[in-house]
């Protein structure tokens, strides 16, 4: 491969905006929310416990509504789910990792609208982006792109 001083430069400004990211508040505040997380023993109950109803989740469904545990298992993970989303740290680790996300998709688009304006950049679940998808998701123009 035959590398050239714009390749160099190239190379040197990928770091610099990895960089940025890894300096920016939204990632030190993601850095933050997911130590807090990993230190709540509350927390980590809470998903140690998700985590083991999941595996009994996992083999219900593959018989239905037709496992005699269906109803239980199914009422008690919604249940043991709704606790592990209102617990405060995973709460503010999740609003952490959106934003997180979010900033990374906008950097995405930046690059790509740098490059071409018909690149499709995917910015994950646009169901929950606050963005536009700017054409393209195969809606029809519900969910107002043109």
């Amino acid at each position: 491969m035959l590398a050239t001083m714009s390749t160099f430069e190239l190379i040197d400004e990928a770091s610099d905006l990895g960089q940025a990211v890894i300096k920016s508040n939204v990632y030190q505040h993601y850095l933050l929310a997911k130590k807090e997380l990993q230190a709540d023993p509350d927390a980590q109950e809470r998903i140690r416990k998700f985590n083991q109803l999941k595996d009994q989740y996992d083999e219900v469904q593959r018989f239905g509504r037709y496992h005699p545990d269906y109803d239980k298992v199914s009422t008690d993970i919604r249940k043991i789910k709704r606790e592990v989303d209102l617990t405060e740290t995973v709460s503010v680790f999740k609003k952490a990792e959106r934003d997180l996300e979010a900033l990374l998709n906008e950097v995405s688009e930046i690059i790509a609208r740098a490059v071409s304006e018909s690149i499709k950049v995917p910015t994950g679940n646009p169901f929950f982006d606050n963005m536009s998808c700017s054409g393209g998701c195969s809606s029809g123009g519900g969910c107002g792109c043109s």
